[in-house]
């Protein structure tokens, strides 16, 4: 287990606005009673940024932003099981490019969805327990990973439905697994953490032929030799309670949990000795009355900015790459008062959206802040 490090103190960033960027709400929309858990925009794909999807109950919808203000239904898919209740969405595509979007919740079942002909393209079953995140990687977007309360996270193959690794075992998590994250740039390795308060970084560096024979397996998906990464390569312990949403910026890991703060850290890893090193904490973005487990931060793009909402239905906007850290914007609405589960910032932060407890997603727009 990666010790903390003493001696140099984190950054904790300043709760008072720089107001370099104000934003302000554009539109609100009531999905339906059901809660939203979760809101996502499409970064696979360059035609369709300013496309996002939400999820709730048992229902995907596809949105469009536009000018305005404007949000425009483009499809929506309601499941089979009307107790089905989705907590993550993901954007990824087939081979070819097309759009897939990727489900999961309740049921434990993944549903890839053809946004083409608004199909479903395969249906993964495999957890033993409900789905807390998907993720897609960026480098390969047919790739996907899944964090489950089966204390597991599978690796699937989106194109051809095929298992490839499952991340459990001897030194898995102990609890149900709340977040998973592919690196930006090194596509071997992932970073997941949930209720056992660990942060764990996975390498498949070793399993990668595997992950290759994913996309050529012609034998029925079940006979794929799935195999299991048992030990990861770093473990830590950052928080002291259930850790929520971990992301990675650049080889830094980014993660929260139920103490009011996103917190920034370096995993300093003992090449010797898998699992061992120590972890070093950069800095502390501080998100008031963000104390209840299931919120998710986002970012934009090039990760300048995140955004956060919190219990009382109000959202944090910190700038990642400045230190100490600056919060460009505190959002508030008199009519939002639902706890926010999870935030979308559109590919350059200029649009931010957030889902709700009580089924509605806001708009928000940033508007040009004079200089004098």
């Amino acid at each position: 287990m990666a010790k903390i490090v003493l001696g140099s103190e984190p950054v904790v960033g300043s709760l008072t606005p720089s107001r370099k960027r104000e934003y302000r709400v554009t539109n609100r929309l009531q999905e339906g009673k059901r809660p939203l858990y979760a809101v996502v925009f499409n970064f696979i794909d360059s035609r369709y940024f300013n496309v996002f999807a939400t999820v709730g109950g048992n229902r995907v919808t596809v949105y469009q932003c536009l000018e305005g203000g404007v949000i425009a239904v483009l499809q929506s898919y309601i499941d089979e099981d009307k107790d089905e209740s989705f907590y993550s969405v993901s954007w990824a595509c087939n081979i070819d490019g097309a759009p897939f979007v990727i489900a999961g919740g309740i049921n434990g079942i993944i549903r890839v969805i053809d946004a083409g002909n608004e199909k479903i393209h395969k249906s993964f079953v495999g957890h033993g327990d409900s789905i807390n995140e998907i993720r897609t990687q960026p480098l390969k977007p047919s790739l996907i990973v899944s964090a489950s309360k089966d204390e597991s996270v599978r690796l699937w193959n989106a194109q051809t439905g095929i298992c490839i690794l499952i991340f459990a075992g001897a030194g898995g998590h102990r609890n149900e697994v709340l977040s998973v994250d592919f690196h930006p740039s090194d596509i071997y390795r992932i970073a997941s953490c949930g209720m056992d308060n660990t942060v764990k970084i996975w390498s498949m560096i070793e399993f990668w032929t595997y992950v290759e024979k994913s996309f050529t397996w012609t034998d029925l998906p079940s006979k794929f030799p799935t195999k299991y990464v048992q030990f990861p390569v770093f473990i830590a312990s950052v928080h002291s309670n259930y850790v929520d949403c971990n992301r990675w910026l650049g080889d830094f890991v980014l993660s929260k949990s139920v103490d009011n703060e996103i917190v920034l850290w370096e995993p300093k890893m003992k090449e010797q000795s898998p699992g061992e090193g120590t972890v070093d904490i950069l800095q502390k973005y501080p998100v008031p009355e963000c104390d209840i487990w299931f919120i998710k931060f986002s970012c934009d793009f090039h990760y300048q900015s995140v955004a956060i909402g919190n219990r009382e239905g109000k959202i944090y906007v910190w700038e990642l790459q400045s230190s100490p850290p600056v919060l460009t914007a505190r959002l508030s609405h008199t009519q939002s008062k639902s706890p926010i589960r999870q935030t979308a910032m559109s590919f350059d932060g200029s649009t931010i959206l957030c889902c709700c407890e009580d089924g509605t997603i806001w708009r928000w727009d940033a508007v040009e802040v004079s200089s004098s």
